[in-house]
Formats: structure tokens, C-alpha cells, sequence
């Protein structure tokens, strides 16, 4: 009988423990930071930054979720499939289906209000470059058509094809709202990769796309940026979005992402998206270079 009961001591015990284990596994699991990002390269370089600093400095583990559309990846971070990743304030508005506004501090304050009454995710400090669309041809096409703005462009837009990506061809902030704006439409409207649009454009497959604003390609291809005269595109400046529960949980990360504020202009974000998309570096390189010029890592 006192062995019997001494074996089930031991069971109990056992059993014990492996609860206990699968406790401290589950609460470690949830010390996991998901780290998002969309599909290009600015935002591969961006997401592995945000992620070095997080391991670095604050020792969490992480995991990478990108090549995303950016549709996809807010809808991840509303239903808590990722926690934090890189977005654009314009294209908060959007999310929060806000009326345009054009300058870029009130635009980010109603970003960073919605966007913590609404769903509970804050705004960090914006990283100091504005990556807003661009309608962009080649120098060729610029002189045929005598081409400065977009106003320009509605002249001769009919016989013109648009490349641009899948996800412009339908917000309100992209060629919908555009071709309302400006009163008029291209010949043809072709959704596209991303990393496709500057190629296809070189080649003649589009006679116009709707680029980046900090993208590498466009001096490094001697192409033109077209301006946006009657003022259709807001700003959209960078800054890291975070789950409010994650913040609950690691305050610490606000100020660790909040390292890189202001430290990022238009012109530094187009070298480190041509080490990429010319140079071939990879993206991971690429950031931990550029953490370690400012001095934030080792």
C-alpha cells in the first residue's frame, strides 16, 4: 500500500512538473516579438532594423513575417498575428477611412489618435523620411511629351499604360482617387510586383508607374518624378506601429524603436533601398551596417 501510494507521489510530481514546463514554454512563446513588413525592399531593410534593435537591445527573441501586402499585414496586426512592424502615415488615414489631409503633422496626429482608440496599436516617433507615391516616367518620355506634372500627364494619359502595384489599382489613395482627381484615365492600368515596376518601365512594357518617392532606382535609372500639382498624394511618413499589449508587456521597446527617430532622412532611405535593388546586398546587412554607423549597436 505505501508503495502504491509513494508511486503515485511520484506521479503527481511528474506531472507536476511537466505543467510547470509547459507553463514556462507557453509564457516564453509569448515573450516572442512578430515583426511584420510589406513587399519591397524598403521594407525588408526596415523590418530587419526593427528587429536587431529589439534583440539587441531589449535581449527578446523575435520572429519575421514580410513580404506581405500592406492590406494583409494590417489586418495581421489588427487580429494580433503580428505585433509591430513599418507603415506610412497617408496610408494610415486610409486605414482608418479618413478624409485626406495634407500636412504631415496634423496627419499624424489623427493616425496616432485613431489608431489607439480604434485598435489599440500606437504610433511611434515617424523615422524622418516621407515615402509618399510618385508618378515617375523615363527621361525619354518626359521630353516626348513635354511632361512636368501630372496635369500634363491627363493630356496624353489615354494613350499611356500604368504600372503600378496590386494594391494601387484600388485604394482611394491610389489610381481610383488619382484618375478622379486629376479627370482623366490611363489606356491601361497593370498590377505588378513591386521590385517589376522600374524594370518595366526601362523597357518600355508601361509607359509610367507609380513609384516610391525614396526608391534608389529612380536617379540611379535617370528617370523623372512628375509633380503632383494639384496636391492628390498626403504624406507619408515612416514610423513603426506597435500592439499596445505588446507595450503593456515591454515598455521598453517604445523607447528602443524611438532610437532611429529623425535618424532617416529621404536621401539615406534611397541609398539603403539601392544597396538592395542595385548592389544586391542583402537586406539584414544592410540594416545592421546602418544600426552600427549610427552607433545603436556594436
Amino acid at each position: 500500500m505505501n508503495r502504491k501510494i509513494k508511486f503515485l507521489s511520484i506521479i503527481i510530481i511528474i506531472s507536476i512538473l511537466l505543467l510547470s514546463m509547459a507553463g514556462c514554454s507557453s509564457e516564453k512563446e509569448g515573450d516572442v516579438v512578430r515583426v511584420g513588413g510589406k513587399n519591397f525592399s524598403e521594407q525588408y531593410i526596415m523590418a530587419d532594423m526593427l528587429r536587431i534593435l529589439i534583440e539587441e537591445k531589449a535581449g527578446l527573441e523575435t520572429t519575421m513575417t514580410t513580404n506581405l501586402a500592406g492590406n494583409v499585414l494590417f489586418d495581421a496586426i489588427k487580429s494580433d498575428q503580428v505585433d509591430l512592424y513599418l507603415e506610412y502615415t497617408g496610408t494610415g488615414l486610409v486605414n482608418l477611412g479618413r478624409e485626406t489631409i495634407y500636412d504631415p503633422d496634423e496627419v499624424y496626429r489623427s493616425v496616432k489618435e485613431g489608431f489607439e482608440e480604434e485598435l489599440q496599436i500606437k504610433w511611434l516617433e515617424p523615422y524622418g523620411f516621407n515615402n509618399t507615391y510618385a508618378m515617375v516616367v523615363t527621361k525619354e518620355t518626359a521630353e516626348k511629351y513635354n511632361l512636368k506634372t501630372i496635369s500634363d500627364m491627363a493630356a496624353v494619359g489615354e494613350e499611356m499604360d500604368l504600372g503600378c502595384t496590386y494594391i494601387f489599382t484600388e485604394r482611394d489613395d491610389g489610381y481610383p482617387g488619382l484618375s478622379k482627381h486629376y479627370d482623366f484615365e490611363f489606356n491601361d492600368v497593370i498590377g505588378m510586383d513591386p521590385a517589376l515596376m522600374y524594370q518595366a518601365l526601362v523597357q518600355g512594357s508601361v509607359d509610367v508607374i507609380s513609384a516610391f518617392a525614396t526608391e534608389g532606382r529612380i536617379s540611379a535609372f535617370d528617370l523623372v518624378i512628375l509633380e503632383d500639382d494639384k496636391q492628390f498624394f498626403p504624406p507619408y511618413d515612416a514610423a513603426p506601429i506597435v500592439r499596445m499589449d505588446l507595450l503593456e508587456k515591454h515598455p521598453e521597446i517604445e523607447e528602443i524603436l524611438n532610437l532611429l527617430a529623425n535618424k532617416i532622412d529621404d536621401i539615406k532611405m534611397a541609398e539603403l533601398n539601392a544597396a538592395v535593388d542595385l548592389d544586391k546586398r542583402e537586406p539584414e546587412d544592410v540594416a545592421r551596417d546602418f544600426l552600427i554607423e549610427l552607433g545603436l549597436i556594436d
